[in-house]
């Protein structure tokens, strides 16, 4: 064997090494091109953590579609679904995730006004709760959700912002007054 043929096949098997975890990474951040499309609740739809009805609850849900999945999940409350995307075990890549805009749907009955969740704000520590007690308020824009925060408490956070220590799912049964 020749050594520059050694030193090229090295290198190759080099270059490929090195191509599998960025190719790997590439796939995980969750961006396949092709926009998603929200799914409309109805009522029958189910909360993945709880089995909860989601038109039976007040306040923003959430929806996640996986890039290995055809339908995506959801959840009665944005504290559940940065839960869901924040565990350290959560490798599923991610192609959307959307959540709604309470400066435009009712918080009682939030139907519609999805957008992407990632580039959203949130109020967290408001005196509005969700299905599970204390939430994080959704807007797709800043200043509605800085308006939100002055009539109802709270402090606004960007998507990053949110640790995962903030989406604690332990206290839902405390604020649940049917149980």
């Amino acid at each position: 064997m020749e050594i520059p043929s050694v030193i090229a096949q090295r290198r190759s098997l080099l270059l490929a090494a090195c191509a599998l975890p960025v190719a790997l990474w590439g796939c995980n951040r969750g961006d396949s091109g092709a926009a998603v499309k929200a799914v409309e609740i109805d009522p029958a739809t189910t909360c993945d953590f709880d089995g909860m009805l989601l038109a039976d609850y007040p306040g923003p849900k959430a929806q996640i579609h996986y890039a290995d999945a055809a339908a995506p999940v959801f959840f009665c409350d944005t504290v559940e679904m940065f839960s869901a995307l924040l565990r350290p075990e959560q490798v599923r890549p991610v192609r959307a995730v959307l959540t709604q805009d309470m400066a435009h749907a009712d918080w009682n009955q939030p139907r519609g006004h999805w957008f992407d969740a990632r580039s959203g704000f949130y109020v967290a520590g408001s005196k509005r709760h969700g299905s599970m007690g204390p939430t994080f308020a959704s807007f797709a824009a800043e200043a509605e959700a800085r308006k939100f925060a002055t009539e109802h408490g709270g402090k606004v956070l960007r998507f990053a912002d949110v640790k995962p220590e903030m989406a604690d799912l332990g206290g839902g049964s405390q604020h649940d007054k049917h149980m």
